[in-house]
């Protein structure tokens, strides 16, 4: 009986792309790591809201066995919209949404990480892991330099690095 060696996969990013992809990952028996420039999970503000579509942020969810968590924490009236002249409150402007927009309900930046990382195994994110460069052969393994001066190896790096 042949074996095969366990991948290492190296995640650079913990924002919802890469927090998505490792949960799928392990939910599939597959290790992986993730590293993140940032200090720890609540490093900066994550921002607004995001809207998720059925197509694709909803599909990548299903996959990660957490749609039902995200579905209880998302506001599908998130697409309505309202705009109120200063001067006497009077509404000047009512957007109600479209059934379709219903399909893309929003759901607070920070509430989906921490749905997210809440559902790696412990451990997974590695933080204050600042990128420097890699390197290695096409057949790999790939060498992670990160700006502290720790040098990882991996056979599959997956940028989820979001701006860069």
């Amino acid at each position: 009986m042949t074996t095969t060696p366990t991948p290492r996969i190296a995640i650079v990013g913990a924002g919802p792309g890469g927090l998505t992809c490792a949960r799928i990952l392990q939910r599939n028996g597959i290790d992986a790591t993730i590293y993140d420039l940032a200090s720890g999970p609540e490093d900066r503000n994550q921002g607004g809201t995001l809207d998720l579509h059925e197509e694709d942020g909803q599909a990548a969810l299903k996959e990660a066995g957490l749609l039902e968590e995200f579905t209880r924490l998302a506001r599908p009236e998130g697409q309505e919209m309202r705009q109120f002249d200063a001067a006497d409150a009077t509404i000047r402007f009512h957007h109600h949404p479209t059934e379709e927009q219903f399909s893309a309900p929003e759901i607070d930046r920070g509430q989906l990480r921490d749905l997210l990382l809440n559902s790696l195994t412990p451990g997974t994110v590695h933080w204050g892991r600042t990128l420097k460069s890699v390197e290695g052969p096409d057949g790999g393994p790939r060498r992670l330099h990160f700006t502290d001066g720790s040098v990882v190896e991996a056979d599959l790096v997956i940028g989820a690095d979001g701006a860069w």
